[in-house]
């Protein structure tokens, strides 16, 4: 016997369509029954009317005498084949002497209605008519055994309960077919996914509902950046290995040598050794580079305060200054690490320069606009453009080794935004990064 996953869209679709195609069958099947006996008893009452009020006016027509109308009433009885009861000034006369008892209760009544007599396992469904005629006050009764019409009723609503569930069953195969019809892309995908894992395809390609587009985007963004991860951890391989092979060489040859190592040749070694340790860490932090699609966000105000309050402590000679921040739950796109990462590399070079102060300000509009502007010497125009190139100093007096703004720009083009150099107000050097922030919410 197949097994029946419970957990399965499918198993859930048909369970809740069908659950309420028996539903909505079962509750019309009833109310056809309410309905279908509601409907006879009215159409029959509305006959009985009639007929008492036919009865009465033959009364009126023969008025000699008490017996001429009460055989008025027999005749009346003989045409119609109802049974009838006639209270008139007292006297009780009725059409069958054994329903006597169960009818005359009703002739105490002083309205004209429609009852409903049972007797001895018998339904009698009565008019009653309540008249003055000559002065004489009376109630006329004319009833119809319902039993016959509500067996009829019966089997008529059973017939139509029978075609009922024949259609619940067409209802469900219905079902059916359509939620295995709306399933089909589902399948498909699930397909492509194994095809993915087992390398017969690179990318998902399918005609999908609308529902599915998002779903399928994000696949495909995932896995281009899976891709971008990949290849970025192969070239820092690369670079490592072609950076590293020509010092370690080196460093080893001197320290296999017989030459003394004098403090020139150990000051050599230590610079060599340096910018080794220097290109391990920069490709180490362009490997952690998370990017774009982690579906992570950074709160800016409470990252932006922090690095502020810990570059103040790391230059104490300097002033770090927010100049315009966002409000407290303003978040942007970004990763945690990498955002506070740009904002590290940036505000450590301002305090590399500055002479006295840092201002950083943040814009948040559609766009997250990140300035920091420091006081000190500045760049040329000719050389702003150098800015950013892997391994580039413009200064050798000042500790670095020409990194951190090559990683910043990295890190901006991964996440798809525009960093730009310029000379600021002050004379020092204004960077600015533009990122996506997506929606303002925490």
């Amino acid at each position: 016997m197949r097994h029946v996953d419970r957990r399965s869209l499918r198993f859930r679709l048909l369970t809740w369509l069908g659950g309420v195609a028996v539903i909505v069958v079962g509750v019309t099947w009833l109310l056809h029954g309410i309905l279908l006996h509601d409907l006879a008893r009215g159409f029959l009452g509305e006959r009985l009317r009639q007929e008492a009020e036919h009865t009465l006016q033959q009364f009126r027509q023969e008025q000699d005498s008490l017996p001429a109308w009460l055989e008025s009433a027999g005749g009346g009885y003989q045409v119609f084949h109802h049974l009838y009861a006639l209270r008139l000034d007292g006297e009780i006369t009725t059409s069958h002497p054994r329903w006597l008892a169960p009818l005359e209760p009703h002739l105490k009544g002083d309205d004209d209605t429609l009852v409903d007599i049972h007797w001895q396992g018998r339904q009698l469904l009565a008019y009653r008519k309540v008249f003055t005629l000559d002065g004489h006050s009376g109630v006329l009764l004319i009833g119809e055994d319902f039993a016959q019409v509500a067996a009829g009723l019966t089997t008529l609503h059973w017939w139509v309960g029978g075609i009922a569930g024949v259609l619940l069953m067409l209802l469900v195969a219905l079902n059916l077919i359509a939620v295995n019809r709306g399933l089909r892309p589902l399948s498909r995908l699930q397909r492509q996914l194994d095809e993915l894992q087992s390398g017969e395809r690179e990318r998902l390609r399918l005609d999908t509902p609308s529902e599915l587009d998002n779903l399928v985007a994000q696949l495909n963004r995932f896995m281009d950046d899976q891709d971008r991860r990949l290849q970025r951890s192969r070239e820092s391989v690369a670079n490592l290995s072609h950076a590293l092979k020509t010092p370690l060489a080196a460093v080893t040859q001197v320290l296999r040598g017989s030459r003394p190592i004098d403090d020139g040749r150990r000051a050599k070694m230590l610079l060599r050794l340096e910018d080794m340790h220097a290109q391990l860490e920069s490709e180490l932090r362009r490997s952690r580079i998370a990017g774009p699609y982690t579906g992570q966000r950074t709160l800016i105000r409470r990252e932006v305060e922090r690095l502020i309050d810990m570059f103040g402590a790391l230059h104490p000679d300097k002033r770090f200054r927010l100049a315009a921040i966002p409000a407290a739950e303003a978040s942007v796109s970004v990763e945690r690490q990498d955002f506070t990462e740009m904002l590290g590399i940036v505000l450590d070079n301002a305090g590399k320069w500055a002479d006295r102060e840092v201002v950083c300000r943040l814009e948040l509009a559609e766009s997250l606009t990140l300035t920091v502007e420091d006081d000190g010497p500045g760049v040329s125009a000719e050389d702003i453009a150098l800015l950013g190139r892997r391994g580039l100093r413009l200064d050798e007096g000042r500790p670095g080794h020409g990194l951190g703004l090559s990683i910043l720009r990295q890190l901006v083009e991964q996440y798809g935004g525009v960093l730009k150099f310029e000379v600021g107000g002050r004379g020092g050097l204004r960077v600015v990064i533009t990122l996506a922030h997506g929606d303002p919410g925490p």
